[in-house]
Parts: structure tokens; sequence; C-alpha cells
């Protein structure tokens, strides 16, 4: 049998400490093994059981989170899943965290009936175990005749940006990712030209830190990002992302593409959720199409894909090595629904070289 996940928790609010173990300890896979009140009295229960994930709040007294963790991911670098409550420009902070090694952020709780309760116990605890597996779980990769690989050939340096004027995308990229996910989305929107076709994403991520996230891939790349608004059209160069409290669809009116937010319940455990990006493009010309599945635990996106794939979009699968968690684009691989199967360099080299 495998152990159970030890998660150690450290938040300074005792009602946040008491709902979150009584919320983990109703997971047969996950064991708590602390609760502390501040990061010094965390060093010491660390030494004594050294935990698989620590959860993790950022405003606290004596030592904040960030510059615990910062001093973490130098000495013991244990997965961390960032518990925050700062939201509107503080939300950058949770960003923040994710740059600094975080592997998961989480906004607290706000529970006030039982189905938020069972909404926030599926984050919480889907967190920590897709933190988990960044260190403990290697997949076997899947047999290379399977797919084609793309050109294994890197661009040394980013491709020039193109500057084109703002016109309506005629064709869609499509992105989905989770744990891992916001380093290689930047890694891959620095490197794009700005004359690509729209490109809207989903991270898996909570709504408090969507718009921080896209203002800080806005700041790193010379694409025009921002978080995906209503009825938003979709131009050439930009790249819209989807915002957490929302599933992202697209749509069409007046013969332009266009952004929908809906809130509905969680697909696959997660709003916004990757299939219901991906499902949403199935009713369109299958050319105009590109989906792209990267790192992330779980399956949301594969059923999607495998739809567009037999709708004719061109499709692509992260690989193993260079996944941070190789569950979502695996599963995608399994249903032979990604036409290409590589990593982000390889992505950025045929995305640039692709769409003329």
């Amino acid at each position: 049998m495998n152990r159970k996940i030890k998660v150690l928790i450290i938040d300074d609010s005792a009602s946040v400490r008491n709902t979150l173990i009584q919320i983990l300890s109703l997971d047969p896979e996950i064991e708590v093994v602390g609760a502390a009140s501040d990061p010094y009295e965390a060093v010491s229960m660390i030494s004594v059981n050294l935990p698989d994930v620590i959860t993790l709040d950022i405003e606290m007294p004596r030592m904040n989170g960030l510059t615990f963790l910062g001093k973490l991911m130098k000495q013991h670098p244990i997965p961390v899943v960032v518990i925050s409550s700062v939201v509107g420009e503080g939300s950058e902070t949770g960003i923040r965290a994710l740059k600094l090694g975080a592997k998961e952020i989480i906004s607290k709780p706000r529970i006030a009936n039982q189905d938020q309760l069972d909404e926030y116990s599926i984050r919480i605890t889907d967190a920590i175990k897709a933190s988990s597996m960044t260190q403990r779980i290697r997949i076997k990769p899947m047999k290379k005749e399977q797919k084609e690989n793309v050109p294994v050939n890197r661009p040394d340096q980013p491709i020039t940006a193109i500057q084109s004027p703002k016109l309506h995308s005629e064709k869609i990229i499509l992105l989905g990712a989770s744990t891992g996910g916001t380093e290689v989305i930047s890694r891959i929107l620095k490197n794009l030209r700005t004359d690509l076709p729209g490109i809207l994403i989903v991270q898996h991520m909570p709504g408090e830190f969507t718009k921080a996230f896209a203002k800080r891939l806005n700041t790193e790349s010379q694409l025009n990002v921002k978080e995906a608004e209503q009825g938003d059209v979709i131009q050439r160069g930009y790249v819209y992302i989807a915002n957490g409290f929302n599933h992202l669809q697209l749509m069409m009116e007046n013969g332009k593409y266009k952004c929908k937010l809906e809130m509905g319940p969680l697909v696959n455990r997660h709003r916004p959720s990757v299939d219901v990006l991906f499902k949403s493009a199935v009713k369109f010309k299958g050319k105009n199409i590109t989906a792209i599945l990267m790192t992330g635990m779980g399956a949301d996106g594969a059923r999607g894909m495998l739809e567009l794939y037999q709708a004719g979009a061109m499709t692509f699968a992260q690989d193993e090595k260079s996944s941070v968690i190789f569950g979502m684009p695996r599963e995608a691989i399994k249903l032979n629904a990604a036409r290409m199967i590589g990593n982000p360099e390889e992505l950025i080299k045929w995305l640039n070289t692709t769409f003329q």
C-alpha cells in the first residue's frame, strides 16, 4: 500500500488551522502530522517529522510566508501549497510565491454552506496531492512510435517579435495547464511572436489570483496579456487568461471569435476547466484550432483534446521529461489525442514557424 501524504499546516489563525485539519483528516490519502502558528514553530516540527507537503499562509507575525518560503526552498525544498487571503493588488504577492517555488496557490476558505465546503475540500486536497507528486512520482514514458514528435531543433534566442495591427483572429490557439503551468506558460509567452493567433489559456488557479497572473505575464512578454472578460473579441497578438471564478469558452458572434465566461459547476474537479474550453471549440473548423495540453495532475483537457483531434484540429501534449507532473498530457497521449508530443522549447519553435 502507498503511504499517506504527510502534511504540515502553517497558519497563524487557529480557526483556519482547525478547518484545514478537519478537511484533510477526512481524506484517506492524507495525514496531518502537525499544525504550527508560525514558521519558527514549524521548523522544529519539520525536524521531528519531515512532511511531504507544507501548507503555508503568507501574512503571519514574526516571519511572513514569503520570507520563510525563500529560506525553505534554499535549505529544504519541500513542496509548498500557499493558502492566502491576499486579494486585489495584494494577490500579486501570491504570484510571487509561485515564482519563489510554491507548487500551488489556494485562497483561504470562505465557507458559508456545505456546497462551498465540498468545493474547497476538493481544491485543497487536490492541490496537496498534486504538490506531493512533484517529488514522489515519475511515470514511465510512452513509447516513441505511438506519436509523431516535433522537431528537436531549439531556438538559441527568442524569435524577434513582428509588429502587426490589431485584427480579430481567424485562427485560435488554446492552452491548458495545472501544477507547474505558471512558469512554463511564462517561458512560452516570452518567446512567441506578437502576430500569432489569439491565445486562450486555462491555468488552474483561484479567481483571486488570475488577474495578477495575467498582469505579470503582460509585463514579461511582448504579447498583450489580459484576464479574459465576457465578450472579449479575440485578436491576433493577444492572450486571454481564464478568470479563475468562471469557465472560459470559445464562441463566435458576428463572424468573430469571442470569449464567453460562465460560472457553472466544477468539471473534472476544476473551475475553470480545460475540457470546457476545448469542447467549446469543437463546433468550429478544426483547421482553425490548435490545442495544447501542458503539465498537471489528473485528466482535465484530455477528452476535449480528443474531440478536437477528431474534428481536425492540431493538438500538442507536453512530454514527460519536461513536465512537472505528467498527468494531463499523459492522459491525452493515452487517448491518442495528441498529434505532436514535445517540450516547451519545441512548442515555441513550432508555433513561431507554423503561423505565417
